[in-house]
């Protein structure tokens, strides 16, 4: 079954074919995560108490300060790959979840709290917001998997991460109390930092960095999954579908080892739903939605149910296909083309 083959079933399963890649200005404020200029970008900015580093993972700003620590740490081995280091794999990670809080979606959509609301809780992201939950383990786990490979040399202080106020037992505070609850995906993010960036940079490969990152990327997805299966309830039906279907279509991404570069990631996000999702939102003919938004969400979702309809056999079909450097660029342009109309 070869590469083309598959590419073929797989557009088939599409409704939407493969084109030319539409490049959008992304050199503007907008195209940074909301209040990017106003996160802390270094690890000793963060308020101190007991002889530790304390971050507040609940509290949207925070959580980017965190990921921009990670970027700025990691910028000298990016810096052949654009101005500005903007050619840095780890910005995927901020912009998604830039993405995440520009459309409410870390917001607590149970009605409970103010949490994430203009007229509340503006900064706050709740513990009931699957996107908030799910991105915990795209944020913490990475981070303290970074301190723990050394990325930041030797900190003057310990690392620790507030709980939030309920579900506590859900998530990991420190680099040892990760460790013990999670091995193997701790392993994961810190081998892509270890091998990624201690090396010189003369020695830098961005195809085995990218390899390596999604590998770590898809375990976090894989692992926080079933446990926040019970935070779906709190959002609409096509929200929700919508959210399996995106965790899906994760694992085909990454297996194209798609760059998650700055330019690249804009390029993409422009593409996905620029608001939840609501009861009553029929695909692919949502008014306020772009023809190239509908039939990205068409797309996943196809996508989604194919793989399923297989037993995951789609997926393992197409990750066999993408084991080669030729077919994982047959894959990046498939995926770009399933992005544009």
């Amino acid at each position: 079954f070869g590469v083309r083959a598959l590419l073929v079933v797989t557009l088939t399963l599409s409704p939407v074919t493969a084109t030319v890649w539409i490049e959008n200005d992304v050199t503007g404020e907008d195209a940074y995560p909301p209040l990017w200029d106003l996160a802390s970008g270094n690890l000793l900015d963060f308020p101190v108490k007991d002889n530790k580093i304390v971050i507040s993972a609940w509290n949207y700003q925070e959580r980017l300060g965190v990921y921009k620590s990670l970027l700025n740490a990691s910028a000298k081995y990016f810096g052949a790959f654009g101005p500005q280091n903007r050619g840095n794999i780890l910005w995927g990670l901020p912009l998604q979840h830039g993405w995440q809080f520009r459309t409410g979606r870390l917001a607590d959509l149970s009605g409970v709290t103010s949490c994430g609301y203009e007229n509340g809780e503006h900064l706050c992201q709740s513990v009931r917001s699957w996107w908030s939950c799910m991105n915990y383990y795209l944020a913490i786990i990475p981070f303290l998997g970074a301190v723990e490979a050394g990325l930041f040399g030797q900190l003057p202080y310990e690392i620790e991460i507030l709980p939030p106020e309920e579900q506590k037992d859900d998530f990991c505070y420190n680099v040892k109390d990760c460790w013990s609850r999670m091995p193997k995906l701790m392993d994961e993010w810190k081998a892509f930092f270890e091998v990624s960036f201690s090396s010189t940079f003369s020695s830098f490969k961005l195809d085995d960095a990218l390899g390596l990152m999604w590998k770590a990327h898809t375990t976090s997805i894989a692992y926080a999954l079933p446990k926040f299966q019970d935070r779906l309830k709190y959002l609409s039906d096509p929200e929700a579908n919508f959210s399996k279907a995106w965790a899906n279509a994760v694992d085909f991404i990454g297996a194209t080892h798609f760059c998650t570069d700055f330019p690249t990631t804009n390029n993409f996000q422009a593409f996905l739903p620029p608001r939840m999702l609501a009861e009553g939102d029929v695909l692919p003919s949502i008014s306020d939605f772009s023809p190239q938004q509908n039939n990205v969400l068409v797309s996943l979702r196809a996508l989604h149910t194919a793989n399923k309809l297989t037993g995951g056999l789609l997926l393992k079909l197409w990750q066999k296909a993408m084991s080669t450097e030729a077919g994982r660029e047959m894959g990046r342009k498939l995926i770009e083309g399933l992005a544009s109309s």
